[in-house]
């Protein structure tokens, strides 16, 4: 019995997977892709609420180290440059979806994360790709030379239904975050396999956790939100984000939490300014002049009653009418509320992570293909590399740009 031999089988059935598969076929060649897991696309499906954040307007394909983390972010700049969060949202509106932008660029289909899998179902459909899933890989295997049409060099990959072959062969597995929906090291082992170097691996956009004795204070805040302002690193390291913050019964999450993990380092303290649109010093000062309320009540019209209620009852000297008070304490509630400086312990893990940080390193593969440069015919995109965006949209793009990437550069097999 023959193997069947396909032009390019991409392992990964997500979104860079999905859209490298769709592009690849609509350009005539004849595509497999596989995946593992029962449902497709699980990551979209559960990606901004149910509503898929699939594209960010303000991403600036000339300056990706703006909203890119690894050891090179100048690396995703050709793909990201000929593909573009506008090529994305024309792909969007060609298909009929609703989509409305919510917050700094960010933008989400209007009825539900199910209307973009569609699209790319039926992307891929258009471009007669072949879909196996559920089908686990067993083994994949390089054979120079000595098999497919006209004795080209290939692979073969023997799956659950069968073994197949190919020219090319596109790992799309994804990272590690969120292993209940069927995350695995797949890719990295792919990548170990073929002698290809890993950058150390990471949960990323991920919540952060603190002692459990340390946090017992603000236990009692947890679900409480708030706009702040939080920083982590120092003079060229440091990083600042001015985003929404929520407290948690472990810890802090909330958008500005999720961006700052992905530059936070362990050991290294974070910087929150929880009342970054007023004056501290200068409103508990015009407080104390005119008012005998307690300092709780006074500051709880400058920040949520919850948090002044907690950072109020931390000190003895706070727990007094504000005109009772002294300066020096006055001074110093300003500047703990304006720098609270505190160290994680560690983060939620995989188990909450949005992305995973690091990968496979980008040396190892052309910016222009994402082929391996040491493994002909051996493509990496998406998640798997070592290129992380901010949250918002940033990471869906860098899948649509190198599953774009990727699929130009597939060739059809010789007839």
């Amino acid at each position: 019995m023959t193997t069947p031999f396909f032009d390019a089988i991409i392992i990964g059935a997500g979104a860079a997977g999905l859209f490298c598969a769709g592009q690849a076929g609509q350009r005539g060649l004849k595509v497999l892709l596989i995946d593992h897991a029962e449902k497709v696309a699980e990551k979209i499906r559960i990606s901004g609420g149910g509503r898929c954040n699939f594209t960010n307007r303000d991403l600036d394909p000339a300056a990706p180290h703006k909203h890119f983390v690894g050891q090179n972010p100048q690396f995703c700049r050709s793909a990201l440059s000929r593909y573009t969060p506008a090529d994305f949202i024309a792909l969007v509106q060609k298909h009929g979806i609703a989509f409305q932008e919510k917050h700094k660029g960010q933008l989400f289909a209007d009825r539900s994360a199910e209307d973009i899998i569609a699209m790319l179902l039926a992307e891929c459909a258009a471009g007669g790709v072949t879909h196996w899933q559920p089908c686990g890989v067993k083994k994949l295997a390089f054979l120079p030379c000595t098999a497919g049409p006209e004795n080209a060099r290939s692979y073969q990959i023997d799956t659950d239904r069968g073994p197949v072959q190919t020219r090319s062969v596109v790992i799309a597995t994804g990272g590690l975050s969120i292993p209940k929906i069927g995350a695995t090291d797949f890719g990295y082992r792919m990548a170990q396999q073929f002698n290809l170097p890993l950058v150390e691996r990471r949960p990323g956009l991920v919540p952060l956790t603190f002692d459990g004795d340390a946090w017992a204070p603000f236990v009692q805040l947890a679900g409480l939100a708030l706009p702040v302002d939080i920083s982590t690193g120092a003079k060229k390291e440091r990083m600042a984000f001015h985003e929404d913050l929520l407290f948690t019964h472990r810890g802090l999450s909330g958008p500005a939490v999720l961006q700052i993990s992905s530059y936070w380092r362990e050991g290294t303290p974070l910087a929150v300014n929880l009342a970054p649109t007023v004056d501290l010093p200068a409103a508990l000062a015009q407080a104390k002049s005119r008012s005998r309320k307690l300092i709780a009540n006074e500051l709880a019209t400058l920040v949520p009653s919850r948090l002044a209620d907690a950072w109020a009852g931390r000190e003895a000297d706070w727990q007094r009418p504000v005109n009772e008070a002294s300066d020096k304490a006055l001074a110093r509630l300003a500047e703990q509320l304006a720098r609270w400086e505190l160290t994680p312990t560690g983060t939620e893990g995989y188990k909450k992570a949005e992305v995973t940080l690091g990968g496979v390193d980008t040396k190892a593969l052309s910016q222009q293909t994402m082929e391996c440069k040491t493994q002909p015919g051996l493509y990496f995109i998406g998640e798997v590399v070592d290129v992380t965006g901010w949250l918002g949209g940033y990471n869906f793009q860098w899948a649509w740009a190198s599953g774009h990437a990727c699929a130009q550069a597939l060739k059809a097999t010789p007839p």
